[in-house]
C-alpha cells in the first residue's frame, strides 16, 4: 500500500523533467549499429503516448511494451539512483498478427517505467502491455487526499485502453477477446476496481479505525484525509467490460468491497501474495485477512515466500538501501533473509504468464524476428 518513497520520488521526477528517454546505450545506438555475429540479446518494443482522458485536466502518460519484429536503438528504461533499469527497442516495429493485451496500473508513489522488468517479460511472452502514470499518485506527485480517488485510476486505464485501441500502428494487433488488467498494490485496487469491484466508504473507515496502524490508513491520515467524509466517487461503478481477466498482486483496501460485486465477479483472477512469512494485514487476501480468495467465483491464490510487500518493485542498485537509510525513507530495498529478488521477479512472471496463456519461456514469441 502506500510509502513515502521520498528520496525515489524525488530522483525519479527529476529523471522524467528531462528527455522522454535516456540517451541509445552506446553500443547499440543508430550511429554505432552494426551486424553482429551469433546470438542477439531478446528485447521487447517500447514507445509512450499521452492520454486525453475526460475525468483529467492533464494528459495522463502512457507506455506500450510489445513483441518487437526489427531492431532500432536500445536503451534503458526506469533507470535511476536506486533501481535498475530495463533495455528495450524504442519505437521498433510491432510484429505482425493479434496479442494478448495487458493493461498495467502501478502501486501508489510508483510509476510505469519501474515495472519494466515485468512489463519487457511479459511482452516477450507474446503480450501488449500498455501503463500510464497516475496523475496524484505517481512518482514526485503522490497526495493522500488525491489517492482516495480510486475511480479515477481505474477510468486512466479505461481511456488508455480507449487510445491504444484508437491507435492505428497498435490497435490493429490487439486481440479484443484478450484483455488483462493487472495491478499492484494501489494498481491491485484500481484494477479490481475497473473489473467491477465495487468500494464502500463506510467498510473502509471501519478497516481504519480497526487497523489504524496498518500502512494505507497511516498514509491518509498524514494527509489529513477524514475517514468519515471520503469521496463518493470511491464508490463510482466504474466497469469495463472490455476486461476479460485480472491480475491482482498485493491489492490494497479489499475489506471495503461490498459483498454484491464480490460474488458478481465472475471473471477469471489471479491473486499473487508474499510474506515473510505473514503478510501486511493491508493486503491480505487469505483466510487470514479479508479472504478475498475464498470469495471470488473464479480465482487463483498464490504466495511467493519469502518475500515482502517491497519485493515486487524493482531490482535495487548495491548502493540503494544505503540511500534509502540516508533518507530516513522506507526500506524497499531490504527483503527477508533468504529471499531473492530476482528469484521472486522470475516466479511473478512465470505466474502471470502462465495465467493469462502466454509463451512459457522470455523470448519465445519474438526471438525469430530479431
Amino acid at each position: 500500500m502506500p510509502s513515502r518513497l521520498s528520496l525515489l520520488a524525488c530522483l525519479t521526477s527529476l529523471l522524467l523533467a528531462g528527455s522522454a528517454f535516456a540517451a541509445p546505450d552506446e553500443a547499440t545506438s543508430p550511429k554505432a549499429a552494426v551486424p553482429v555475429a551469433g546470438p542477439v540479446e531478446p528485447l521487447a518494443g517500447y514507445d509512450r503516448f499521452d492520454i486525453a482522458a475526460a475525468h483529467r485536466a492533464v494528459l495522463v502518460p502512457g507506455s506500450v511494451w510489445y513483441p518487437a519484429s526489427t531492431r532500432t536503438y536500445a536503451i534503458t528504461i526506469g533507470d535511476n539512483p536506486i533501481f535498475h533499469g530495463t533495455r528495450a527497442l524504442v519505437g521498433a516495429a510491432a510484429q505482425e498478427g493479434q496479442h494478448p493485451l495487458i493493461l498495467l496500473s502501478h502501486g501508489s508513489g510508483g510509476n510505469m517505467d519501474s515495472l519494466g522488468w515485468l512489463s519487457s517479460q511479459l511482452a516477450l511472452r507474446g503480450a501488449m502491455v500498455v501503463a500510464v502514470n497516475h496523475p496524484g499518485t505517481t512518482s514526485g506527485d503522490s497526495s493522500p487526499r488525491r489517492t482516495a480517488r480510486i475511480d479515477k485510476r481505474a477510468k486512466d486505464l479505461s481511456a488508455a485502453l480507449d487510445t491504444v485501441l484508437a491507435d492505428p500502428s497498435f490497435g490493429p494487433l490487439i486481440d479484443r477477446s484478450r484483455i488483462a488488467a493487472l495491478g499492484f498494490s494501489l494498481g491491485g485496487t484500481a484494477v479490481i476496481d475497473l473489473a467491477g469491484g465495487r468500494f464502500e466508504r463506510s467498510k473502509y473507515r471501519d478497516y481504519c479505525q480497526r487497523f489504524s496502524d496498518q500502512p494505507d490508513c497511516v498514509f491518509f491520515r498524514k494527509g489529513g484525509v477524514d475517514f468519515d467524509n471520503l469521496p463518493r466517487e470511491m464508490e463510482a461503478d466504474v466497469r469495463d467490460p472490455r476486461i476479460s481477466s485480472l491480475v491482482a498482486i498485493e491489492p490494497g483496501m479489499t475489506d471495503a468491497l461490498s459483498d454484491e460485486s464480490i460474488e458478481a465477479m465472475t471473471l477469471p483472477v489471479l491473486l499473487l501474495g508474499f510474506g515473510a512469512p505473514d503478510p501486511w494485514r493491508a493486503v491480505d487476501v487469505s483466510a487470514s485477512g479479508t479472504d478475498l480468495a475464498g470469495r471470488l467465483p473464479d480465482a487463483t491464490y498464490e504466495i511467493i515466500r519469502p518475500a515482502t510487500h517491497f519485493t515486487f518493485l524493482g531490482l535495487c542498485k548495491p548502493e540503494g538501501a544505503k540511500l534509502l537509510e540516508d533518507e530516513q525513507d522506507d526500506p524497499v530495498c531490504t527483503d527477508p533473509e533468504g529471499s531473492d529478488r530476482a528469484t521472486v521477479h522470475a516466479r511473478v512472471i512465470d505466474a502471470v504468464a502462465s495465467f493469462l496463456g502466454l509463451a512459457g519461456q522470455p523470448g519465445a514469441a519474438s526471438a525469430d524476428h530479431q
